[in-house]
């Protein structure tokens, strides 16, 4: 999750998203596997800066910053650069797949649907408190938990204070990545999870929400009421956490996120408008149908054409609750990925 992290979709298939992601919810990037061992040729850092003196700039800006001397101590003891962590950085790039291949490879295989189903019901009780409190519809929140970790099976293997002082020593994007080391040295000061419990993805994203640390600080909550907000190993933190979000990124209970349909002859892909947006009953109007066939409802909710990046013809109409959805990972086929897998889980 969301500036919270990027997608790496090679990270997707026990994920993510990232998100996954990246740096924030959300860029979240995928959720890592535990990493590899280091190529024997590390590539080269960005800053000319020695790892030392980095790491003594951190310790007096956190101490500034009213970080005890002790979790300073515990956090950054015996610390070095992850040269995987830089590889995986740099290596970076656009999906490749198609959006079929995405969503049927990846996203909404018939495991992660079934497994989605299962988790649906046997945490029936506790989705219906979270669903009440923060007033998102369990479904998504689910389909979130199981798109960005597999159900929490997958919350990755990296470090998190090792693979944040690597990226914001390493250079690329040193202020971003400084910001968030910081801010998870907080987290560890303040008492909600050990430093060899801090593990992530390699970019950093936390615990099976995949939050960024600054998101964390501002939408991890404590569910369980156990004085610690746990989204590594409570799973109360954790799915309300992701509810949280979905409310403070304005969450309409209750609305659908969108729907596949068929568009009227002569509809371009090329040329279609995916920036307006118009009420469902003028895209009826225009012949826009149901994607089995029946005509859409003549109502006034709010719709956006929208597109799967290299996909091979299918359309939907986008909502608000959409827009949302990619609140917490940008790219279009996540965000639609997401929706599915959710209708798919409430249909259990």
């Amino acid at each position: 999750m969301p500036t919270r992290r990027f997608l790496v979709l090679a990270g997707v298939s026990g994920l993510a998203s990232g998100c996954g992601a990246a740096a924030s919810p959300v860029a979240n990037p995928a959720p890592a596997a535990p990493a590899p061992a280091a190529p024997s040729l590390a590539p080269e850092p960005v800053s000319a800066e020695s790892f030392d003196r980095f790491l003594a700039g951190v310790r007096a800006e956190a101490r500034r910053a009213g970080i005890s001397q002790a979790t300073l101590d515990r956090a950054l003891a015996g610390l070095r650069p992850n040269p995987r962590v830089i590889e995986l950085d740099r290596r970076q790039v656009d999906a490749v797949l198609s959006w079929e291949e995405y969503r049927d490879r990846i996203m909404l295989t018939p495991a992660r649907v079934q497994n989605g189903r299962r988790h649906y019901a046997e945490n029936a009780a506790l989705l219906r408190r979270i669903g009440a409190r923060y007033e998102v519809d369990p479904p998504v929140i689910v389909a979130i938990w199981g798109i960005e970790t597999n159900y929490g099976a997958n919350t990755g293997g990296f470090g998190v204070i090792e693979s944040l002082a690597t990226l914001a020593w390493e250079g690329r994007r040193a202020s971003y990545f400084r910001t968030e080391l910081l801010a998870a040295l907080r987290i560890l000061d303040e008492g909600h999870i050990a430093p060899a419990r801090m593990r992530g993805s390699w970019a950093g994203a936390m615990g099976q929400p995949q939050f960024m640390p600054s998101n964390f600080e501002r939408l991890a909550v404590d569910f369980d009421g156990d004085g610690r907000r746990d989204i590594w190993d409570s799973r109360a933190d954790a799915l309300a956490s992701i509810a949280h979000y979905f409310r403070r990124h304005g969450w309409r209970e209750g609305e659908p996120w969108g729907h596949e349909v068929v568009p009227p002859p002569g509809f371009a892909p090329e040329r279609a408008d995916t920036e307006s947006r118009r009420p469902l009953r003028d895209f009826a109007r225009l012949g826009f149908r149901r994607a089995d066939g029946a005509p859409l409802a003549p109502a006034e909710l709010e719709a956006a054409v929208v597109l799967p990046n290299r996909g091979n013809g299918q359309v939907f109409l986008g909502h608000h609750n959409l827009r949302v959805i990619r609140r917490y990972n940008p790219p279009v086929n996540y965000g639609l990925a997401v929706g599915l897998l959710a209708d798919r889980i409430a249909r259990a």
